[in-house]
């Protein structure tokens, strides 16, 4: 039983940081109706951003966290200036296919200012087993998973309180019903849209952070976006609630499967099957679980 826990505690600490790139998504979703291809190569580029700094101007990782916060809002003004002002009111895949110019442009940016070598990444967070647990439950937990969950989960909370209970968030959901609409009563756009994409500039910057601390700052960060998508399809493209639902299900499922299911068919199931979940769930709730069912009248 012990065992059992253990696994679905691992789950649950990964469906976090799961949750917390599915954020990303679920902002910019709100905000432009659009599925933001580049989210994960915001999370490359400000993970290789934060540590470039520290490598190439000797910094201390405590003050290239805030410098690059403020390269990653300068980013997002560039992005509302330059791409998505003259694009308002557009159909929604004109927006989609912004996104994919995007995302190949900032990858490209960050290589071409910090190289494309493997960077360390080393934070201040030992990556051993939690003693407490260890010593009093027999479990085995990483203390840089529990860390890095409860980090996750601080800011998931924060973006959760800070769109569901200010203005800023009931601005959002206006400008998400209808821009022409939002724009008419006197809602503010464009500065909608520059904060939105800064507060996902921050969320990618600490996914990259732990995720890159974990597996090093490379490439296949941008790769992070894909597992952000069956987290999305669960818990709804439209709700902060449902991506840390949908984050917590895919973890945990994907290290049962890993460990219980593994064995019979074979080696790599924690790649593919939340796929598959989200495949099967698609077909029973295609809107998720907290997503607005659409009803469309002929």
């Amino acid at each position: 039983m012990s065992f059992f826990i253990e696994v679905l505690l691992g789950g649950l600490l990964s469906g976090v940081m799961y949750a917390l790139v599915a954020i990303g998504f679920v902002l910019i979703y709100k905000a432009s109706g659009v599925f933001n291809f580049a989210q994960g190569a915001m999370v490359f580029f400000a993970a290789l951003t934060c540590v470039g700094m520290v490598d190439k101007f000797g910094v201390s990782l405590w003050l290239a966290i805030p410098l690059t916060i403020l390269v990653m809002i300068a980013l997002a003004l560039a992005i509302e200036r330059v791409v998505l002002r003259p694009l308002v009111n557009q159909p929604e895949i004109t927006l989609f296919m912004a996104t994919i110019g995007l995302a190949f442009f900032i990858e490209g940016l960050a290589q071409l200012l910090w190289g494309s070598q493997v960077r360390k990444l080393e934070l201040p967070i030992e990556d051993v087993p939690n003693e407490y647990l260890m010593e009093h439950f027999n479990i085995l937990v990483s203390q840089f998973d529990m860390t890095a969950a409860v980090v996750c989960a601080v800011l998931v909370v924060a973006l959760a309180l800070l769109f569901t209970k200010t203005r800023v968030g009931r601005a959002l959901r206006a400008v998400a019903d209808d821009h022409q609409a939002a724009l008419a009563v006197g809602i503010p756009l464009q500065r909608i849209w520059v904060v939105v994409w800064s507060v996902a500039g921050l969320v990618a910057l600490v996914a990259g952070l732990l995720w890159g601390a974990r597996n090093g700052v490379q490439f296949a960060l941008t790769f992070i976006a894909l597992k952000a998508l069956p987290v999305l399809i669960l818990g709804g493209f439209t709700s902060v609630p449902g991506a840390i639902v949908g984050g917590l299900i895919i973890g945990a499922s994907e290290k049962l499967a890993e460990v219980y299911i593994g064995p019979m068919v074979g080696g790599g199931i924690e790649g593919w099957f939340p796929y598959v979940l989200a495949l099967l769930f698609l077909l029973v709730r295609p809107e998720g679980l907290f997503g607005e069912k659409i009803i469309r009248r002929i």
